[in-house]
């Protein structure tokens, strides 16, 4: 087991808990099309906050859980830093943008 997995498991509900925190969690998928989208961040058929919940967040467990090796980089903190950046968002983003900084700097760690 890589010994960074621990601390991304924490990081991941740390993601979670502030999607919820932020009203940004929705009770409903979305539909299978949507989210069978191939382009990065599935930008042409959910919003950033939907890829989280639904694509990213599910991706980077079953990593965990099956003790998969871990993507050598992530940029996920740079497209949130996009998506905010064009939206009225008042400074609900920051903490987000924070722990999506943390979890890209879990992944580019040292093993």
């Amino acid at each position: 087991m890589d010994a960074r997995f621990p601390k991304i498991a924490e990081q991941l509900l740390l993601i979670e808990r502030e999607l919820r925190v932020q009203g940004w969690w929705d009770e409903v998928s979305p539909s299978a099309e949507a989210l069978s989208s191939v382009e990065p961040f599935s930008v042409d058929t959910l919003d950033f906050e939907q890829w989280l919940q639904w694509i990213f967040l599910p991706r980077m467990k079953m990593i965990l859980e099956q003790d998969l090796p871990l993507p050598a980089v992530s940029g996920i903190q740079e497209m949130a830093e996009m998506v905010f950046a064009g939206r009225d968002v008042q400074g609900r983003d920051r903490q987000l943008q924070v722990l999506l900084k943390e979890f890209d700097l879990l992944i580019t760690a040292s093993r």
